[in-house]
């Protein structure tokens, strides 16, 4: 990894809990929470990549709304709590390590953006709600292609902004088809193993895999 130029990371997930939104509401539905959070998830991604597929765009927000309301009738959740939820998405939490993380980083001068399936809104609201403002570079939206991950084009806009090779950016996230989609595009992509999970068969395996970003800090 010495001749990496960029850092990149994914912002749901992978920074982000995008569990916490529900988690915080789980006073009000109960021991359900946790499988209507991984649902919404689930449909909210299944969503992005039929879309995609159809060539019907609707930016992230608009998707996270749609997915919010199939999940919420399938696990009975009352719609009043709607509004809260989505509000609560806006604004997720970081994962622990993260905030330390990416500071490390920066003090060592090293150039950081977000590449998201996330509109510019929300992933500025997201790190003003962190405190992470002065932290990257970019942000990068998949809104400027009008297509989801895994698209190419997707890939595409770091290089074009930076001008350097796929290679030369460390590209980070905790979803297994985005890893397999950076990488099999070029990037030294580095799973980010948040739950123990087993890896996609996509045609591209990681040379790296970490459970937390505190050992990015051992790689870059």
């Amino acid at each position: 990894m010495k001749d990496i130029k960029a850092i990149v990371f994914d912002a749901y997930g992978t920074l982000f809990d995008v569990n916490s939104a529900a988690e915080k509401c789980k006073s009000k539905i109960g021991d359900k929470w946790e499988g209507f959070a991984n649902f919404w998830r689930t449909t909210q991604l299944e969503y992005t990549w039929l879309r995609s597929l159809m060539k019907r765009h609707k930016d992230f927000l608009q998707v996270t709304e749609d997915s919010l309301d199939k999940s919420m009738k399938t696990f009975k959740i009352d719609v009043s709590m709607k509004n809260e939820l989505l509000n609560l998405y806006k604004v997720l939490s970081l994962y622990p390590e993260v905030k330390e993380v990416l500071k490390k980083l920066k003090e060592k001068k090293h150039k950081l953006a977000i590449l998201s399936n996330g509109t510019p809104a929300l992933l500025n609201e997201l790190v003003k709600s962190n405190n992470l403002e002065n932290i990257f570079d970019d942000l990068f939206s998949v809104e400027e292609v009008g297509i989801y991950k895994p698209e190419s084009k997707v890939y595409d806009m770091p290089i074009k902004k930076y001008q350097i090779k796929a290679e030369e950016i460390a590209f980070l996230s905790s979803n297994t088809w985005d890893v397999s989609g950076g990488g099999n595009y070029g990037y030294n992509a580095i799973w980010v193993n948040r739950n123990n999970n087993i890896f996609d068969n996509l045609d591209f395996k990681p040379k790296n895999e970490i459970n937390n970003l505190t050992h990015l800090l051992d790689i870059v």
